[in-house]
C-alpha cells in the first residue's frame, strides 16, 4: 500500500467530525445477589447490546468499533466486548475490544469510540460496560496456582506425587475486596475520611440521596426511560429504586462508613449499593445517522481525565473529577454555569457535595487547581434531573453509559422545548477507583 500523502494527512488531522450521541439501552440494574444472581457479565451485556441492535435496527450491521469493558472479570471474560458482538446480531464483522478504568470504564469506553468516530476511523461505534458483583471471579491463593503451574509442568509421575503432597499447605482463594491495594481502605472509608474533613452534613447527603429517588421514579413514571431500558430475566425498573424515600426515611438508617473516627454519616441509604447490569450507548457521525434515518441526541464535544495523590493524603481518594472539570472547562472556553444539566456520578452522595463544595471554594480552587478564582456553585435544580446512582445503583463498568445516553435525551428534550437557537450543554463527571475521575461536555 502506497503511503498516504502529507497534504491528506494534513486534511484528516484537521476535518475531526463531530461525534453523534444516537441515543443507549440498558438492562434494569439489579441489587447483587437478587435477580441476576445467575447472570454473568457475558448474559448481561449481550442482553444491553442486543436491546440497542433491536431499538435502531442494527441487525446484520457492520460497526466500526464496540468498546466495552467490566471492572470484575472472569478469566473467561479475556474477550468479553467481542465475545458479546458474536452474541448479538450485529455483523460478525464488528470488531470490538475491551478497557477498563474502574468506575469510569463505560465513559472511557464512549471517549475511545467518539476519538476513532472523530478522526474518520469508524462511521458508527458502540461503547459501554457491564459488571456484575453477584458473579465476582474468586481466585486462587498464590501459593495454590503456582503448585498447579508446577503440576501442569512436571516431566513425571514422582514430580506430580510430591507437588500433590504440598498442596493441602497451599490452599487459599482470593475473594475480591473493595479496598484500594496501596491503602487497605474501601473506597466508603476513604470517602468517609473526605466528607468529615469537608464538614459535609448528613442532612445534605440524605437529601440528595433523597431526591435522586424521587426524580428516577417520576422519570419512570412519566415514561423518560422507555427508549433507554430493555427489561431483562424480568426486571422492568432498577429494583434499588424506592419512590417513597425520603430524607425523614434516610435519617433512621445507621452510619455504616467513618465509624471508627466518630461523627460519621455515611450510610447504606446515602451510600450507592453492590449493584449488576449492563449499558450501551450508539455513537456515530451526522452522515451514518441521516443514512439510517437516525436523529442525533446530543453530540460529545470534549472530554478529560485526571488523577489525583490520594496515597500520601493530599486529596480525597475521589476528588480527581474536580481537576477534570475545570481543565475541560479551560478548553472550551466555558465557565460551570454554561450548563443546562449537570450529571455528576452518585457514588455516595457526599462525594457529589464534596466536589460541589470544591468548586465553590476560593481557597480549594487556588491551592489545589492552580485556578485564579473559585469555579463557583451550580444551580442545584438542573443537577442529576432524572435520578442517578443513588436510585439506579452502580454496576462499576456500566455506569457511563447510561449517564452519557441518559443526558443525551435531556438535551434533545431540551433542546425540543426552548425557543432560541442556542446550543443546550451537559457537564458529565464521573469518579473512579484509583483516585481517578473523567469528565465530559455534551451539547446538542
Amino acid at each position: 500500500m502506497a503511503p498516504a500523502s502529507s497534504e491528506a494527512s494534513k486534511q484528516r488531522s484537521s476535518e475531526r467530525r463531530r461525534v453523534a450521541v444516537l441515543g443507549g439501552n440498558r438492562i434494569p440494574f439489579a441489587r447483587s445477589d437478587g435477580a441476576y444472581a445467575e447472570a454473568s457479565n457475558q448474559d448481561m451485556f449481550t442482553a444491553a447490546l442486543g436491546g440497542l441492535v433491536d431499538r435502531f435496527g442494527l441487525a446484520g450491521e457492520r460497526l466500526g468499533v464496540v468498546v466495552g469493558g467490566a471492572v470484575l472479570k472472569h478469566s473467561r471474560d479475556f474477550n468479553l466486548t467481542r465475545e458479546c458482538v458474536l452474541g448479538s446480531q450485529l455483523s460478525s464483522y464488528t470488531p470490538a475490544f475491551d478497557l477498563q478504568q474502574a468506575c469510569g470504564t463505560g465513559l472511557q469506553a464512549a471517549v475511545a469510540a467518539a476519538e476513532g468516530i472523530a478522526a474518520g476511523r469508524y462511521e458508527v461505534a458502540a461503547a459501554g460496560g457491564v459488571d456484575t458483583t453477584s458473579d465476582a471471579p474468586i481466585g486462587l491463593g498464590d501459593n495454590l496456582r503456582r503448585t498447579l503451574l508446577k503440576l501442569r509442568r512436571a516431566k513425571s509421575n514422582v514430580q506430580r506425587l510430591k507437588l500433590v503432597g504440598t498442596l493441602p499447605a497451599t490452599l487459599g482463594v482470593e475473594i475480591p475486596v473493595n479496598s484500594e491495594p496501596r491503602t487497605g481502605l474501601s473506597m466508603g472509608e476513604h470517602q468517609a475520611l473526605t466528607a468529615k474533613k469537608m464538614g459535609i452534613a448528613r442532612v445534605a447527603q440524605d437529601e440528595l440521596a433523597a431526591a435522586s429517588h424521587r426524580n428516577m421514579a417520576a422519570a419512570y413514571d412519566r415514561g423518560f426511560f422507555d427508549d433507554l431500558v430493555t427489561p431483562f430475566l424480568g426486571l422492568y425498573r432498577d429494583d434499588n429504586l424506592r419512590a417513597d424515600s425520603s430524607a425523614e426515611k434516610l435519617a433512621k438508617l445507621r452510619p455504616v462508613f467513618g465509624v471508627k473516627a466518630g461523627d460519621a454519616t455515611m450510610t447504606a441509604g446515602n451510600s450507592t449499593p453492590l449493584t449488576d447490569g449492563a449499558s450501551v450507548a450508539l455513537l456515530a457521525t451526522d452522515e451514518w445517522a441521516a443514512a439510517h434515518s437516525l436523529t442525533p441526541l446530543a453530540y460529545l464535544v470534549d472530554s478529560e481525565t485526571a488523577a489525583v495523590d490520594y496515597v500520601n493524603g493530599r486529596d480525597g481518594l475521589l476528588m480527581a473529577p474536580t481537576y477534570a472539570v475545570p481543565r475541560l472547562l479551560a478548553r472550551n472556553g466555558l465557565s460551570l454555569q454554561d450548563f443546562d444539566f449537570y450529571e455528576i456520578h452518585e457514588a455516595f452522595a457526599s462525594v457529589v457535595l464534596c466536589h460541589l463544595q470544591a468548586w465553590e471554594s476560593e481557597e480549594y480552587c487556588k491551592e489545589r487547581l492552580g485556578l485564579d478564582a473559585a469555579l463557583g456553585s451550580i444551580d442545584r435544580s438542573k443537577l442529576n434531573v432524572n435520578g442517578s446512582s443513588l436510585a439506579a445503583g452502580h454496576p462499576f463498568a456500566a455506569t457511563g453509559g447510561r449517564i452519557l445516553a441518559q443526558a443525551a435525551k435531556q438535551l434533545a428534550q431540551r433542546k425540543a422545548e426552548q425557543k432560541s437557537g442556542g446550543p443546550v450543554r451537559a457537564l458529565v463527571s464521573i469518579c473512579a477507583a484509583g483516585g481517578q475521575g473523567v469528565a465530559a461536555i455534551l451539547e446538542a
